[in-house]
């Protein structure tokens, strides 16, 4: 049984029909960022939960996750129509192994998400230990279409704030945008054109490669990126590909 205590929402930020975040007030345990935690709702007499990544920084005294609605699921409707002053149930503890103490030191440092998976990174970059241990952080977020580009304030925030050392390369596949490339990530490294664009080497010496998000795009992400010479990075032998699946 999760340790549910009573959360409070705040806010229920909607980005557009389907994409939102929830900002939420609770007495949860310090956690680190990456890490996650689970939303429950009580419906027809059973505790309906699922792990949703803290956007927010451990700094920072509110919960904000983000979370798309799911047309016939049985939670994330409900969640969506949320409104501040409601109650929702929140794990007190955190779990999970997606944070920066599992990553080994290394120049660049490569965070690719699909979809709401872009959460957990937003975590790390608003710490400050992630800009203190690499001297490049790139940043790949990849939807469908150009209104999923949640987040972009905090984004460019950061990008004022290390201007010479934060790089963001959005990936739009459904059609076409500004500033943004077409296709898919597995693609757009196997063919070297992420490289080209980003302007920095995807390689075992230099860099390590955070992959977040649908199944698919991490296992044929994995594969473009062993296909280079880079390994799944594991405690008993450290490698370069740390890896979450989000669903």
């Amino acid at each position: 049984m999760a340790d549910w205590i009573p959360a409070e929402v705040i806010n229920n930020r909607h980005w557009n029909n389907d994409l939102f975040s929830l900002v939420l007030r609770a007495n949860i345990e310090p956690f680190k960022a990456g890490q996650f935690t689970k939303l429950g709702l009580e419906i027809n007499g059973k505790m309906i939960q699922r792990a949703y990544s803290f956007v927010n920084p451990p700094s920072d005294n509110q919960i904000e996750v983000y979370a798309t609605r799911v047309a016939d699921g049985l939670l994330s409707p409900r969640l969506h129509a949320l409104k501040a002053g409601d109650t929702v149930f929140v794990s007190a503890r955190a779990s999970g192994y997606f944070t920066l103490n599992e990553i080994p030191d290394s120049e660049h440092l490569w965070m690719l998400a699909t979809g709401t998976a872009i959460g957990p990174y937003l975590s790390i970059l608003r710490e400050q230990e992630v800009w203190k241990r690499f001297r490049k952080i790139v940043l790949i977020h990849a939807v469908r279409f150009a209104s999923d580009l949640s987040y972009q304030a905090e984004i460019n925030t950061l990008k004022e704030q290390h201007p010479d050392q934060f790089i963001v390369q959005p990936f739009v596949s459904r059609e076409p945008a500004s500033l943004s490339l077409p296709g898919r990530i597995p693609q757009a490294i196997a063919d070297g054109m992420l490289e080209r664009h980003v302007g920095l080497p995807l390689e075992a010496t230099r860099s390590q490669v955070m992959l977040c998000g649908n199944p698919e795009m991490v296992r044929d992400t994995k594969a473009a990126l062993e296909a280079k010479g880079l390994v799944k990075n594991l405690r008993s032998k450290p490698g370069q590909i740390t890896m979450e699946h989000y669903w």
